[in-house]
């Protein structure tokens, strides 16, 4: 009885494989599809923020998707990432600073609107935005003037020699008309 079981199960398993190698693939030669890929591999896109650490303003880059000069403040106002919590990076730019909009102005200037008035921002808000503003458009000289709710300080260029640690400025003009 167990003979004919095992014939049963060989012959299904042997019927099942001539249908499936019968399946219609034909043997085919080499089809030719042109050259591979070639010339440079395009760099990872890095987006630099300056975020404070130490009372010291210190340039953080993150992996991303190209970003516009708006988004990159968005991501600046939205804070460090867990990670650079815990190496010690804070911000000074308030979570309700977005909306924000970056628009560029003849002689290479950017303006950068803050929904937060402008006037209340710390010195290093502002050097925080004005230096992540200019590293997120390098293609335009570093003078930003940042407004809020009317007022606005500027124009301005990142502190320092444009280093990783500029020294914040002490004096705030950020409550200039």
């Amino acid at each position: 009885m167990r003979t004919g079981l095992a014939r049963r199960v060989l012959a299904a398993g042997l019927v099942s494989l001539v249908a499936v190698a019968g399946c219609g693939v034909r043997p085919s030669d080499a089809i030719s599809a042109g050259d591979p890929p070639s010339g440079p591999v395009a760099p990872p896109v890095k987006i630099t923020l300056y975020l404070v650490k130490n009372g010291r303003l210190s340039a953080v880059t993150r992996p991303g998707p190209p970003l516009s000069p708006a988004d990159t403040l968005t991501l600046l106002a939205a804070g460090p990432t867990a990670a650079e919590r815990a190496d010690g990076l804070t911000t000074d730019v308030p979570t309700g600073a977005g909306p924000i909009s970056v628009t560029a102005e003849p002689a290479g200037r950017l303006l950068v609107t803050l929904s937060t008035p402008a006037g209340e921002l710390s010195a290093t808000a502002v050097a925080q935005i004005v230096c992540t503003a200019a590293a997120a458009a390098p293609e335009s000289p570093a003078r930003i003037t940042v407004v809020g709710a009317g007022r606005s300080g500027g124009p301005r260029s990142c502190p320092g020699d444009g280093g990783d640690s500029p020294r914040v400025p002490r004096e705030p003009d950020a409550s200039r008309t």
